[in-house]
């Protein structure tokens, strides 16, 4: 029988189990897969399962809204590099049903707090933010992926430019409130946050 500091040590190993595996049962754990073909194009799939801030460690898919984005709700980012530029796509299943959902790809990776994703990836960057400038805010300077959900909570959106990130620069894809709005002032306001993916996008560079 183990005495002492050993069983202090066991102990405590016995104390975070219980964590880890929750973590890992709410789909914390994003799978990512990257390919190159041999014409020259480039591909990266992120799938994972949200869940709530407070059962996850690595915040890899987070919702901070689980009526709209329940927990457990699938989702998968898709980006295709080729010499023209690149595609982008999200599809999310398991979603509030006949809704409609502003997307963009931001910045930072997703954290406990709706805001950590931090702004929207912008090409060319507006030099005041927060950004409502048209000129700036539109879905050829940045990747809008706004979708709407069928009967099942399903849907898809996709983007395409011909430009690529910047190394470094595009870490995760957000889920808003409603349809992303064009109007000065208010051009890529989508509403509240409501889930988050941390995504390793490909860069330019490739």
């Amino acid at each position: 029988m183990l005495k002492g500091p050993a069983t202090a040590v066991m102990a405590a190993a016995l104390a975070v189990l219980p964590a880890a595996t929750a973590d890992r049962a709410a789909g914390a754990a994003a799978q990512t897969a990257q390919t190159a073909q041999t014409d020259g194009t480039y591909r990266m799939t992120r799938s994972a399962e949200f869940a709530v801030a407070e059962r996850q460690l690595t915040h890899s898919a987070v919702t901070y809204a689980p009526k709209a984005v329940p927990e457990g709700a699938g989702v998968t980012v898709r980006q295709r590099l080729d010499s023209d530029g690149m595609t982008v796509s999200l599809t999310v299943r398991g979603a509030e049903a006949g809704r409609t959902f502003g997307a963009h790809v931001h910045t930072r990776p997703c954290g406990p707090r709706p805001f950590d994703p931090g702004p929207h990836y912008q090409h060319v960057e507006d030099p005041v933010r927060p950004s409502g400038d048209p000129a700036y805010a539109n879905p050829w300077n940045e990747v809008w992926l706004d979708l709407t959900t069928d009967a099942r909570g399903t849907g898809t959106g996709t983007s395409r430019q011909t430009w690529r990130f910047r190394a470094g620069e595009a870490r995760s894809v957000t889920l808003h409130q409603h349809a992303t709005r064009t109007g000065r002032g208010e051009a890529g306001f989508a509403g509240e946050r409501l889930a988050c993916i941390s995504v390793p996008f490909l860069p330019r560079g490739r």
